[in-house]
């Protein structure tokens, strides 16, 4: 499954959305758990630690400096 999550920072990708951050964050989460989809009892978890991780993929991509990019 993590495979699949394509690298979200430039050169790689100029345009990130938080469509891209999410779904990245969805894979690690399924890949991570085990789960494609979580239980009922498990739901609240696996949907607070998606928001988490695109939260903090926001973060990260915010403040990473790729050397020799236009936008560096």
């Amino acid at each position: 499954m993590c495979r699949s999550i394509k690298t979200l920072r430039p050169p790689f990708t100029e345009d990130v959305t938080e469509e891209d951050m999410r779904a990245a964050a969805l894979q690690y989460v399924r890949k991570i758990s085990g789960f494609r989809a979580p239980a009922a009892h498990n739901a609240e978890a696996f949907d607070r630690a998606v928001q988490e991780i695109a939260e903090s993929t926001a973060r990260l991509l915010g403040t990473l400096q790729v050397r020799g990019s236009r936008s560096a």
